[in-house]
């Protein structure tokens, strides 16, 4: 892996972040690998159609996704066009809420090596987690619970399953939630903005850049910290990437350098002159 920054690191943690805006939706960059424990689980209710109809969507809009030479307001119908499409074709599939564990369970699905290590930190130190996904809300809380690290300070911001009354699928929960209006998903969920009263300083990953409009939502964010994860197309977009977050990770599939930041604002010298800073400024 290789890390790109265009701040002066230490400089900037020295507004130690107190809250975490994270976008995890390093779990689904690949759209089908999100459903493909369907399939392992029961063939019957995902059948071949689904995925290759799954697979016709991804190639068809992925490549505008991270497209760039366009601006996310020319991105944003594809975006809308896309998961509606996604939505409209797992409802078909009538998935059963009983069926998810076992098919997280089956599938491949795995958090980044040292995911354990971040989220145990945050919640040791009582920082609220915010996660924005794309993707299916019931899906990534499952995989996160599976990994023991649904911690009393998460909150998943996505799209969520609505079952009827036998278990079935039959919509989507509220407004739609895309790579390009996390922003807009974070409003809409103010019992988790309130969380976050009095925090000013953010820490925010991301593997897009739709991701950096998150900390939008956070309407009391004065010093953001943005890390940027960058795996598909990187000579084509990496001086885009470069321009957009101040960290920007080449190829980096660990929690590594989030693990590093962590650790630097939780030390007990990071924690000695942030207090300093603070009887420096009341004196005056």
């Amino acid at each position: 892996s290789q890390i790109l920054t265009s701040c002066n690191l230490p400089e900037v943690l020295i507004e130690a972040a107190r809250h975490i805006s994270s976008s995890l939706s390093f779990l689904c960059t690949k759209l089908h690998s999100d459903f493909d424990h369907f399939k392992m689980y029961n063939k019957d209710q995902v059948n071949v159609s689904f995925l290759l109809q799954m697979k016709e969507l991804l190639n068809k809009y992925y490549p505008i996704e991270i497209d760039a030479s366009l601006s996310p307001e020319e991105k944003l119908p594809y975006m809308v066009e896309w998961w509606t499409k996604v939505h409209e074709l797992l409802i078909e599939q009538r998935i059963r809420k009983d069926m998810l564990g076992v098919a997280v369970r089956a599938s491949c699905a795995m958090l980044r090596d040292g995911y354990r290590v971040f989220f145990d930190c945050l919640a040791e130190h009582q920082v609220p987690l915010l996660i924005f996904s794309a993707g299916v809300g019931d899906v990534l809380e499952e995989v996160i619970r599976q990994n023991d690290v649904f911690h009393p300070n998460v909150r998943i911001i996505s799209n969520y399953m609505d079952f009827d009354h036998t278990g079935v699928l039959k919509a989507f929960k509220g407004q739609l939630i895309h790579s390009y209006n996390k922003k807009d998903g974070a409003l809409s969920h103010a019992t988790a903005l309130r969380e976050l009263h009095g925090r000013p300083n953010v820490l925010l990953l991301g593997d897009s850049l739709g991701d950096l409009s998150m900390a939008d939502g956070v309407g009391e964010a004065q010093n953001v910290l943005t890390v940027g994860f960058l795996n598909d197309q990187v000579e084509e977009r990496k001086e885009s990437y470069v321009n957009s977050y101040d960290v920007v990770l080449l190829k980096d599939e660990t929690m590594d350098v989030p693990n590093a930041i962590l650790r630097y604002i939780v030390s007990p010298q990071m924690s000695e002159t942030h207090e300093k800073k603070v009887d420096t400024t009341a004196k005056k």
